[in-house]
């Protein structure tokens, strides 16, 4: 059941891929570039973006820092300066492993500013842009991390539990008004943000698999996303399971 209408067809559309340096976001901005469309590209890293903008026609640099509104408030005014946008994709996020018995305050603020405080100021400046226009989508990339609370996800998994969240209500309210609304949710992807995770990893895409699942779920008009279903099938089942069960399950599947 398409619970969003089906994007299938990129030629000429115009996307806004917040957090695209790097990882899923600079996969999914090159295969969407390869499929026609107009790819606008936000992160911090400036220098990598003006390379990623100058290698091709339609590609465009929208350096910005998704913690700071008025640099997102910003871009957002230059971006849809330019035309209509058909796709925004929050996908920009921070990753340190963490534990609850060596917490560490700093981390667990800068996840909340980045991951959560980020896309609300993504929202805030581009939901009503989108309303006035009539039409586009509005993605917000998450985490399977998000679905129970899992170990070493102590900063990381409630930020992600809270885009899930917030894009069930984004859902309710904007639908109606015709903008479609989705949320991400991948597995274990191998990017810098993963690299840094010291277990194995199972069923582990590249971002380029990542970026492909994406296109498909919002070529069916999913709502939610997620990959690789081997993985997060599971996953989902244990998010459904009594506390009494899910949590000796989850001690016995990580070995934490």
């Amino acid at each position: 059941m398409s619970l969003n209408p089906p994007l299938n067809e990129w030629r000429s559309r115009r996307v806004w891929i917040v957090g695209a340096s790097s990882g899923i976001g600079l996969a999914l901005a090159e295969a969407l570039h390869a499929r026609g469309a107009h790819i606008i590209a936000s992160a911090r890293r400036a220098h990598a973006l003006q390379t990623w903008a100058q290698a091709a026609p339609a590609r465009q640099a929208l350096p910005l820092d998704v913690s700071d509104g008025a640099a997102v408030a910003a871009a957002a005014e230059s971006a849809f300066a330019g035309g209509p946008i058909d796709l925004v994709v929050a996908c920009a996020g921070h990753y340190r492993p963490q534990r609850a018995t060596a917490l560490d305050l700093d981390e667990l603020i800068r996840h909340q500013r980045i991951n959560v405080e980020g896309p609300l100021h993504l929202l805030a400046a581009c939901v009503p842009r989108l309303l006035a226009q009539g039409h586009g989508h509005l993605s917000l990339v998450a985490s399977v991390a998000g679905y129970r609370g899992l170990p070493q996800a102590l900063a990381y998994g409630p930020t992600k539990a809270a885009l899930i969240n917030l894009a069930e209500v984004l859902y309710l309210d904007l639908r109606p008004r015709g903008l479609g609304v989705s949320v991400v949710c991948p597995g274990f992807v191998a990017t810098p943000l993963t690299a840094q995770n010291t277990f194995r990893m199972p069923a582990l895409l590249t971002p380029e698999q990542a970026a492909q699942a994406m296109l498909r779920g919002w070529a069916r008009g999913h709502f939610h996303i997620h990959f690789p279903k081997r993985f997060t099938l599971w996953l989902r089942l244990v998010r459904c399971l009594p506390d009494r069960w899910a949590f000796p399950l989850i001690h016995r599947a990580t070995g934490l």
